[in-house]
């Protein structure tokens, strides 16, 4: 026990020592370089240059390290310099999908829906708060005392959402949500059976025969990755307008138009919410708006928008499930501040949307569609809402994973001939009662 404990104190010493040339090393590299000629240089000639430099400084410290600890040493420091510090190692992880930081000393990531705790750190506070600053320059964004919240973009796409003290007690929190360079496309979501090829063959028909989708699911559930896949069906043609606060969306079509919100400057003014932007989007000629998120009084525009020409509107909502969604629709219509009746407000959802999805992630982390739902429209003062496809749940495998089966609930939708106008033709089978996959 005594020799582990002087093991390990001895490692914390080495590291601790590493960390010290590092940061000495960082501090003579910054007082060293020529930034007027670093503006000159680009991308990789730049990193090759500045290696060079920080190999050379490496030579001039008293210090015996070997090959890879050197190699280490000069890969960290560059990381300082140009990119997020301790958080690239994490970032060039392809296996990560979230990354949770609460506080300078407790890294936490999600690798296949489990979270694990890393061996990353920063040197404090202090050095987190330097790289949150670093990425959110880069989209015009700012935290500090009086702003001490953020939500912003990373370069590859990831969601990135920042808290800091006084608000977060223990140092400053981070949470990435990350997409990375290849998002998820129709084959790996079929590939992870997240849907099957009938649900595929329907959502592709309602989003070519111009139908209101509406994605609903809780935080983390695959929204924003399905609706990048289902904007994949919307023809090249169309003219697409995104809304969101933080883009994140990666739609491949040529003609689109990406809007983005913006929060009040550090007087408290100059705020344009999403309210602002789908009033706006709507004399801009868009043949499909996409919302990243209805979370206000923008769901009242945007179902207008659906009711008012603008057919094959896209956007997701926070709810667990179809019927959940359109209560929290209904709460959403009344924060606009207008004193409308329940009939009026029900009877508005009804007409504009045709299709709920809800996307949900299980227990242990799969993620799948578990309905597939139409609204049908309205008796007396309830939205009548009929599932075409559902995920039951059968139980936990010794993985702790969640597993069910997709089943067709024999109904067929009713806007089947909206389907067929559009040149779109389902085969009868697709609908048949029974069980399409066992996962």
């Amino acid at each position: 026990m005594a020799k582990s404990s002087a093991a390990l104190r001895q490692s914390e010493s080495a590291e601790n020592t590493f960390e010290d040339l590092k940061q000495r090393i960082h501090s003579k590299l910054v007082d060293k370089l020529d930034l007027s000629r670093v503006g000159e240089l680009e991308g990789d000639t730049l990193r090759r240059e500045i290696r060079l430099v920080v190999e050379h400084l490496c030579d001039t410290e008293d210090t015996l390290l070997n090959r890879n600890e050197r190699e280490r040493l000069v890969g960290e420091v560059l990381d300082e310099t140009f990119g997020l510090g301790p958080l690239e190692v994490i970032l060039k992880d392809p296996t990560v999908s979230d990354i949770m930081i609460n506080g300078p000393k407790s890294i936490y990531v999600e690798r296949r829906g489990q979270l694990e705790k890393t061996n990353v750190v920063f040197r404090n506070n202090n050095h987190l708060m330097q790289i949150i600053d670093r990425i959110i320059s880069r989209v015009g964004r700012r935290v500090d005392e009086t702003c001490p919240m953020v939500d912003a973009r990373m370069v590859d796409g990831s969601r990135f959402n920042a808290i800091i003290p006084p608000l977060a007690l223990d140092g400053a929190s981070v949470s990435i949500r990350r997409f990375g360079a290849n998002p998820l496309k129709l084959e790996d979501l079929l590939n992870f059976k997240a849907f099957t090829p009938e649900m595929v063959m329907l959502l592709e028909g309602a989003i070519k025969a111009r139908l209101n989708i509406i994605i609903s699911g809780g935080t983390g559930s695959g929204k924003t990755t399905l609706l990048n896949t289902l904007s994949s069906f919307i023809p090249n043609t169309d003219r697409i307008i995104t809304i969101e606060d933080a883009a994140e969306l990666q739609l491949q079509q040529d003609h689109v138009v990406r809007l983005e919100t913006r929060p009040a400057n550090i007087e408290g003014k100059g705020a344009i919410t999403a309210t602002d932007l789908v009033k706006n989007a709507l004399r801009m000629r868009p043949e499909r708006i996409i919302i990243g998120e209805c979370r206000g009084s923008e769901t009242l525009d945007m179902l207008q928008a659906m009711n008012t020409g603008h057919e094959g509107s896209l956007t997701t909502i926070h709810a667990n499930t179809p019927r959940d969604a359109i209560a929290r629709m209904e709460t959403m219509i009344m924060m606009a501040g207008f004193e409308l009746p329940l009939k009026a407000m029900r009877t508005q959802i009804a007409s504009a949307v045709d299709l709920v999805v809800q996307a949900s992630r299980l227990q242990g982390g799969p993620r799948k569609i578990t309905y597939i739902t139409e609204i049908v429209g309205m008796e007396q003062d309830t939205v009548v809402m009929q599932d075409i496809y559902r995920f039951e749940k059968d139980g936990i495998d010794e993985r702790g994973r969640a597993y069910g089966r997709f089943v067709a609930t024999g109904v067929r939708p009713t806007f089947m001939d909206r389907l067929e106008a559009a040149g779109v033709r389902l085969p009868s089978s697709a609908f048949r009662e029974r069980v399409m996959l066992q996962d």
